[in-house]
């Protein structure tokens, strides 16, 4: 879709998603800035924090590979309902509106050179017709004027949904579940890679990601997310 079309569509009549008014947008100014209010957060991993604190406990004692988090909120109501129907039941169209929220979210993080959505294995791709995440890195990408790319970072194993998992199974669930296309790791050399995803849990996800971007030649990562789960 063009960048003047999509503009085009935003200004269509719609209903709000959660308060269902009328208005322009599948979620009214209302409704983001009563549910995606700034909170202090951790600035690594985005766990709310008291005031004041730039860094959580558990992220000064064990570091996870990806500099700074971003999120829009918590995993709770109404993002729950509206991942869930972004990422499990082809409501692709809320992608505009997630990504604006993300973007936004991510204003104040170090500029990236490079936009990668955390990526799915074929199978997966295959049963759910789209990549949620790769949906909202190219929408943030195209208003931010950087590259998006989902040719990179590959999940070449289909391996269990993390979502039936422990924290202990996660992490074990995802070695060696990424890996950098050969052809392009050129294009990662020296870059600060900012990695898109829906929920960042436990983060095992987004550090192992983040660990091949980086033995791949990546300067940094940094996260993007709609929700963090507290």
């Amino acid at each position: 879709m063009s960048p003047a079309w999509t503009s085009f569509v935003e200004q269509l009549p719609s209903q709000c998603e959660v308060c269902r008014r009328w208005g322009r947008g599948r979620l009214c100014s209302g409704c983001i800035a009563r549910f995606a209010a700034p909170r202090p957060r951790c600035r690594q991993c985005a766990l709310p924090l008291p005031g004041g604190a730039e860094r959580c406990g558990e992220c000064l004692r064990d570091a996870p590979p990806f500099e700074h988090a971003a999120c829009v909120a918590d995993y709770g109501f109404p993002w729950d309902r509206l991942i869930a129907e972004f990422k499990f039941h082809g409501a692709v169209e809320l992608a505009t509106v997630l990504a604006r929220c993300v973007g936004e979210a991510a204003r104040d993080m170090p500029a990236p050179s490079l936009l990668l959505p955390v990526p799915l294995a074929a199978g997966r791709l295959a049963e759910r017709g789209y990549n949620q995440a790769w949906e909202l890195a190219r929408r943030i990408a195209r208003r931010r004027d950087l590259p998006a790319r989902a040719d990179i970072l590959l999940r070449p194993v289909d391996t269990a949904q993390q979502s039936e998992l422990t924290r202990a199974e996660r992490a074990a669930n995802l070695r060696a579940a990424f890996v950098v296309d050969e052809r392009r790791r050129p294009l990662l050399q020296g870059q600060r890679v900012a990695l898109v995803d829906d929920v960042l849990t436990t983060g095992a996800t987004a550090r192992a990601a983040a660990q091949t971007l980086l033995s791949a030649g990546a300067a940094a990562v940094d996260v993007w997310v709609l929700a963090r789960t507290p």
